[in-house]
Parts: structure tokens; sequence; C-alpha cells
């Protein structure tokens, strides 16, 4: 019975939102919300149809939403409409590591002289929530491969970076709560953790998405029958970059970005160049027809690759979200909780933005509008669960869960009641 229940509840969801119902679009309502209050509802909060302990369930939590990350970031990385070059990336590259760790050290002494806590736990906390998410935050992201909006490209473009940004300082204060703070271990983290975990992740991703494009490349040169399957291309892609990165202790969310952008530019310089080889008047086009076949452009590779994962993100949101709603109960609104996170929104992410910002050129309205938008959720529960299974003490790991889905649920209802109106408006 209880199976047939879930079964009946996510495909009534499935359809609810495949059908775009209208009153959903009149009520301003993203799928984060909508996921949201179905799990309140069914949670511990209200009816008490089922429960998830995320202090048990560590574990398989921490793998979910790894999952979740991995596939947004690369989906992210896919929709990138120009590669790195500093003029289109500085406001990006910025707020990612400068307005980053503003975020953690205003949240960190937050943390240290309000919530009275250690100075790891505090360090620890801010790196936790300070990261932007690429997985709720799909109603403020790229829209698809050609989107050069700048707002969309920079949120974007931030939260996929800044999800390995922050493992430094995840690494911090966990090293922090174990040993007391020296010349040494400071010393340590900033050559492995920062310098070294962050350089290597970027020439990892890198290098992988170059050589899978001229691999493609080659195989289409060689191989003029049945398609490639770009499904199994992008996902081993995935694999093999995050799997390199933590064997060499590279920050592995970051790899996964880069390598998907430089999959796409890749495959869009090199379709470039075959353009005229295969008869084809311009990388968006298909192949005009001829007596022979004619090879498939490879720029397609990425664009099928995309069209596969899209889905798997949307339900890796549902599935988390409704957890989500299963992890609360009435006494985790606490006063404490609330207020850090009301503090975040309101003071810490508008200053470290502006900061951060600081001779950038970026417009002031442009500088407004990411400094609302900085929305938390699956990267914040992935390196709370990390934490957990590191090794956090229980008592500080029931006080961070509490703030933490506080601040992902408030999250969640102000930025999803709040974008379309002030994207609206505003841009």
């Amino acid at each position: 019975m209880i199976n047939a229940f879930w079964f009946v509840l996510i495909g009534a969801l499935l359809i609810l939102m495949g059908l775009r119902t209208p009153i959903l679009k009149r009520l301003n309502l993203t799928p984060s919300l909508v996921y949201l209050c179905i799990g309140v509802t069914l949670g511990p909060t209200v009816l008490g149809v089922f429960h998830f302990n995320p202090l048990v369930q560590a574990h398989l939590l921490e793998v979910l939403a790894e999952l979740a990350v991995l596939l947004s970031l690369f989906i992210a990385g896919m929709k990138m409409p120009m590669p790195f070059r500093w003029k289109e990336w500085h406001i990006p590259m910025r707020l990612a590591f400068i307005s980053m760790t503003i975020s953690v050290v205003l949240t960190a002494a937050f943390g240290y002289y309000v919530l009275a806590l250690p100075l790891g736990a505090a360090i620890l906390l801010g790196a936790i929530v300070a990261p932007t998410d690429p997985v709720l935050a799909t109603d403020v992201q790229v829209r698809h491969m050609g989107d050069k909006d700048p707002l969309r490209f920079t949120l974007t473009s931030e939260a996929g970076m800044n999800d390995g940004s922050a493992f430094p300082f995840v690494m911090l204060g966990l090293a922090l709560l174990s040993a007391p703070v020296s010349f040494e271990m400071v010393g340590t983290w900033i050559l492995k953790d920062v310098v070294w975990s962050t350089a290597s992740a970027l020439v990892v991703g890198l290098l992988m998405g170059r050589l899978l494009a001229r691999i493609i490349r080659k195989q289409h040169f060689y191989s003029r029958e049945g398609l490639l399957l770009d499904d199994f291309l992008g996902l081993g892609l995935i694999g093999v970059v995050y799997g390199v990165c933590l064997l060499l202790d590279a920050w592995g969310f970051l790899g996964v970005f880069v390598a998907a952008i430089s999959l796409r530019q890749s495959e869009l310089k090199l379709a470039s160049l075959n353009a005229p080889i295969d008869g084809a008047e311009g990388i968006s086009e298909p192949p005009v027809k001829a007596a022979k076949p004619k090879l498939r452009l490879s720029a397609q590779v990425s664009e099928g690759a995309l069209l596969f994962k899209e889905p798997l993100e949307r339900l890796s949101e549902l599935m988390l979200v409704l957890l989500l709603g299963g992890m609360l109960f009435i006494n985790s609104w606490s006063f404490t909780a609330v207020g850090f996170a009301l503090f975040l929104f309101i003071v810490v992410r508008p200053v470290s933005v502006f900061l951060g910002l600081l001779g950038s050129g970026a417009p002031f309205r442009l500088q407004m509008l990411i400094g609302w938008f900085g929305v938390r959720g699956i990267g914040s529960i992935y390196y709370l669960m990390f934490s957990i299974v590191f090794g956090l003490p229980e008592a500080l790991a029931l006080e961070f869960i509490q703030i933490t889905l506080v601040v992902i649920v408030l999250s969640i209802i102000l930025h999803g009641l709040t974008i379309k109106p002030m994207m609206s408006r505003w841009w």
C-alpha cells in the first residue's frame, strides 16, 4: 500500500508539472515550491505520512545530493554561451571566489560571536550555506545554449563555480574542529586545498572536455554509420572527470563544470572548422541533402546529451525537495535558525556581492538582482552530509541540520515567490 501511494503521488506530480497547469503559472509558483509544499504536508510537520532522518541516512542523502549537483553542474556548463574569456567571465569569477570568501567570513563571524560556535564549526557552517545552488535556481539559470542574458549567465556561472570554491572552507572548518590552528595547518590548507585542488580541477576539466571533443570528431571521420550515443558520452565524461578529480584530491564539482564548458566550446570550434567539409551552412543547421550521407556536425553531440540530462535534473530536484519536507519538524523553526537565514539573505549575500564586484563595472541593477537571487539548496545539503559522514560531532550535526534546513526552505519560499515578479519588473 505504501509503495502504491508513492507511485500515485510521484506520477500525479509529474503529470501536474508536465501539463504546466495554468493555476501554477498564474500564482508564479516554482516547481521547487510546489514540491516543498507537498513534502511538508506529508512530512512530520503536518500529516506525518513519512519521516526522513538525515542523521541516520547521511550516507544515502550525501550520494543523492552529490549526483544531483553533478548533473546540474554539467547541464549548466553545457549551456554556457561563451568560452573562457576574462571580459565575459570576470564578474562570475569575482562572485565565485571573492564574494564566496567574504560570505564565508561574514557567516563565520555571525556563528562565532552570535551563535557561540567554535571557530572551526563557524567556518564550516559558513561554507555549508555560502554556495548558491545550480539545482533549485532553474528559474534564474541560462535557459538554452544561446541564452546570453547577463543576469542568467552570471548567476548560472557563479553557481557552477562556487560549488567547488566552497570546498576549501569546508575542509578548513573540519580541520579546525579536530586540531588547534597553526601556521603549518594554514600553510598546508592553502597549498593543498586551495591552490592544488582548484588548479588541478580546472586543468582536468579543461583537458578532458577537449579530449572527448577531439575523439568524437575522429569518430565522425572514421565511422559514417549510425549515431553516437550522446547520453553515454555525457554521463561518461561526468564519471571520468569526477573520478580523476577524486584521485588527485581536486574539487570534482568544479572539474565537471569546466569539462562541460570545455566540451561544448571545443565542439563548436571543431564544428566551425568542419563546416565546409560537411557541406553545412552553420553549426546549428542540419546538413543539406546530397547523394551520399553526410557526417553529423560535432556540436550536436553535447546538445543530444543535454536533452537526456535535463529530465534527470528535474527528477532529482523533485525527489530531494520532497525528502527535504520529510526532514522538517515544527520545532525546526527556532528563532536562531530563522534569524540566521534572514541575516544570510539580507546582509551577507548583498554585502558580499557588492564588495566582490567593486570596480568591476557591473551595472547597479545587475548587482542588486544578483545580491538577492543567491538561492541555497542541494549543494548545501551535500556539504552538510559530507561533513556528517566525515565525522562531525553529533551535537553540532543536529544544530547544523536544523539551521541548514531552515535556510534552504526559506530560500525556496522567498526566492521562489520573488523570482518572476522581480525579473519581469527590474530586468
